[in-house]
C-alpha cells in the first residue's frame, strides 16, 4: 500500500471517528474527523465534476479557514495538485503565480476579492469558487458546489510519488518559484515531525502561522491530523484572541514565527491561562537567545525549533527542548535520515559536496534528505543550480561545531563586507536583541566609497526613548560585537517588511536605503543648483 496523503487522512478517520478534528473558529463550526471526511469527499467530487483531473493544479488564495484545510485533502485524494497562495501578495503578484500554475480551479474569500476582481478578467479557463456569502457574478459559489455533491468518492489510484503540491517560494531575493512536493516526501516530513514534537493523539493545536506555507502546513497541521489530534484554525493571527483560545480550548502546542512568539509576550500574559499550553515550534527564521529565554520564562513552555526551506519539505534540522540554552542560537541538529555538509563556497559555480570545510569553519549549507523537493515547476535551469550533484544547496552560510550541531550564520546574499571582513547581520541583531527597548530589528550592508559596505540596522522600538547613541554604547560595550560590526547608522522605524513565514524582506529595506540616498543626493544637488544661481 502506497502511503499518500489522502491515505493518511482515510487512515486517521478510521480510528477516530467521531473525534473532534477541527474547530473553525471565525465560522464558529465544528467538525468531527467523519464529519470532515464528508465535507472533504464532497469538495472532491464537486472539483471532478469541474473537470479537474490528476495532475491538475488548484490554487487556493484564502486566509487560514477550514475551506483551505478542507482543499488540502480533497485535492489529495483525486489527485489533483494543491497550490496554496500567500493571501497577502498583490494583484500582480497573484497574475505571475496564476500565469506560472496554470490551475483549473481557484478557491478565493471576501477579504481578498478585490483582488481577484482586478485580475479574473483575463483568466476566462480559470474556474473561481468563492467561499463566503454575496458571491461575485464571475464566480461560483463554494458551498453551493459542495452541497450538490456527493460525499462518497470513488476511490482514484494515487502513488507515493505522485505531485503533490506545488508550493512558490517567498521571493525574498526576487520571482518566487514553484516547488513540487510529492506524497512521500510530506508524508517522511509528518514523521520527523511527530518524534521532534512529541505529537499523539490528545493533543490540540492551533493554526495561526498562514496554512498556505510549507511551515505551518508540513511541520504542524498535517502531522497533528496523521496522529489524530484536534486542530483549531484562527483566520488569521491575533495575538490577544490566540492567548483566548489556548485557555479556552486548552492549546497543548502550535508553531508560530519568532515575531509571533515576540508578539504574544507583549500582552499581559498573567491575565490568561495558559498551563494547558506545553510546547511550541518556531522556525522560518532565526529566534535571537533572549526571546528564547523569555518565552521558557514568561510562558513557562518547552521550546523546539525547526531549521529548513521550501525546497527541503521545510525542516532539514531540530533544535530540541533539551538544547535550548545548552546549545542557544543553534540550528540544532540534523533531522532523522537527513545529511547536513558544509561546502567551500565558490565564486564560478555552486559549491562542491565533496569539497567541505574543517569542523568549525563556515562555508554554504548543502543537504540531502527523503523530503527534498522533486524540483521547481517547470524550470528545469533552477532545479540544476539548486540541486548540484544531487544536494540541495541552500544559500546559507553556516558552520557544524564538534559536538554536530548546525549554526546558520546568515544568507549569503545578506553577507555584509566592509574593509575586507565578512560580517554576518544575524550576530549583531542577536545583541542588540539583548536591548529591553529593542522590539524588532533587522542589520543590512550599505555601498561604502571607502568601507566598499557599511553596516546599517533598522531597528523597531520597544521604548519610545531609545536613542542612536544608547544603542551604539550598547553594541561598544557587548563581549559579543567586534568593534568593525557596530553598526554605523540606526534607521528607526514602525515595522520591517516581513514575508507571511515571519522572514524579513532584506530586498526591501535596500530598495528603501537607495531610494532615500537617491532623493538626498537630488536635494543635494538641487542645493548646489540653487548655491551656485546665487
Amino acid at each position: 500500500m502506497s502511503t499518500t496523503i489522502g491515505k493518511l487522512f482515510d487512515l486517521t478517520v478510521k480510528k477516530f471517528p467521531n473525534k473532534e478534528a477541527i474547530y473553525d473558529v471565525r465560522r464558529n463550526r465544528r467538525f468531527t474527523y467523519k464529519e470532515w471526511e464528508e465535507q472533504v469527499n464532497r469538495l472532491a467530487n464537486a472539483l471532478k465534476g469541474e473537470g479537474v483531473r490528476k495532475g491538475d493544479r488548484v490554487s487556493t488564495y484564502l486566509f487560514n479557514n477550514e475551506e483551505l484545510a478542507t482543499a488540502i485533502f480533497a485535492c489529495a485524494k483525486i489527485g489533483a495538485i494543491l497550490n496554496p497562495i500567500n493571501f497577502r501578495l498583490m494583484s500582480e503578484e497573484l497574475a505571475y503565480i496564476l500565469d506560472d500554475a496554470k490551475p483549473k480551479v481557484v478557491l478565493f474569500e471576501q477579504m481578498l476579492a478585490s483582488t481577484i476582481s482586478s485580475i479574473e478578467q483575463r483568466y476566462p479557463q480559470i474556474s473561481f469558487w468563492f467561499i463566503d456569502d454575496q458571491t461575485p457574478s464571475y464566480a461560483a459559489n463554494y458551498q453551493h458546489k459542495i452541497q450538490e455533491a456527493s460525499s462518497v468518492l470513488e476511490e482514484i489510484s494515487i502513488e507515493e510519488n505522485d505531485d503533490y503540491a506545488i508550493m512558490y517560494t517567498s521571493g525574498t531575493t526576487g520571482r518566487p518559484k514553484g516547488v513540487i512536493h510529492r506524497h512521500r516526501e510530506v508524508i517522511e516530513q509528518s514523521l520527523i515531525v511527530i518524534s521532534a514534537m512529541k505529537l499523539h493523539a490528545n493533543d490540540h493545536g492551533l493554526v495561526t502561522a498562514p496554512m498556505f506555507h510549507c511551515a505551518e502546513l508540513h511541520c504542524a497541521l498535517i502531522p497533528r491530523i496523521h496522529v489524530g489530534a484536534k486542530n483549531t484554525i484562527l483566520h488569521q493571527f491575533n495575538a490577544k484572541q490566540i492567548l483566548s483560545l489556548i485557555e479556552q480550548e486548552r492549546i497543548t502546542k502550535f508553531f508560530a514565527a519568532p515575531t509571533m512568539w515576540n508578539m504574544l509576550l507583549q500582552e499581559d500574559l498573567e491575565s490568561y491561562n495558559l498551563d494547558s499550553l506545553v510546547l511550541g515550534l518556531y522556525g522560518a527564521a532565526p529566534m535571537a537567545p533572549a526571546l528564547v529565554r523569555a518565552c521558557q520564562q514568561q510562558l513557562g513552555i518547552a521550546l523546539v525549533q525547526a531549521y529548513g526551506m521550501t525546497e527541503m519539505g521545510p525542516a532539514i534540522s531540530f533544535l530540541l527542548e533539551d538544547d535550548q540554552m545548552i546549545k542557544a542560537g543553534s540550528a540544532g541538529q540534523a533531522c532523522l535520515n537527513h545529511e547536513i555538509r558544509i561546502a567551500r563556497t565558490r565564486e564560478d559555480g555552486p559549491s562542491d559536496p565533496d569539497d567541505l570545510v574543517p569542523i568549525g569553519e563556515e562555508g554554504e549549507i548543502i543537504v540531502q534528505g527523503p523530503c527534498m523537493m522533486s524540483g521547481y515547476f517547470e524550470n528545469e535551469e533552477a532545479t540544476e543550480r539548486v540541486m548540484y550533484k544531487g544536494w540541495y544547496h541552500s544559500g546559507d552560510i553556516g558552520y557544524i561545531d564538534e559536538d554536530g550541531y548546525l549554526w546558520v550564520k546568515d544568507r549569503v546574499d545578506d553577507m555584509i563586507i566592509s574593509g575586507g571582513e565578512n560580517i554576518f547581520p544575524r550576530e549583531i541583531e542577536d545583541v542588540l536583541y539583548e536591548h529591553k527597548g529593542v522590539l524588532d530589528i533587522a542589520v543590512i550592508g550599505q555601498p561604502d566609497e571607502h568601507w566598499g559596505e557599511r553596516v546599517i540596522a533598522f531597528v523597531v522600538k520597544k521604548d519610545p526613548a531609545v536613542t542612536e547613541m544608547e544603542l551604539d554604547e550598547w553594541c561598544k560595550n557587548s563581549e559579543h560585537l567586534a568593534n568593525y560590526k557596530r553598526p554605523r547608522t540606526y534607521i528607526f522605524c514602525d515595522m520591517l517588511p516581513r514575508n507571511a513565514s515571519g522572514k524579513i524582506q532584506k530586498f526591501l529595506l535596500r530598495e528603501r536605503l537607495r531610494n532615500f540616498d537617491t532623493l538626498r543626493n537630488d536635494t543635494e544637488n538641487q542645493i548646489g543648483d540653487l548655491k551656485n544661481l546665487s
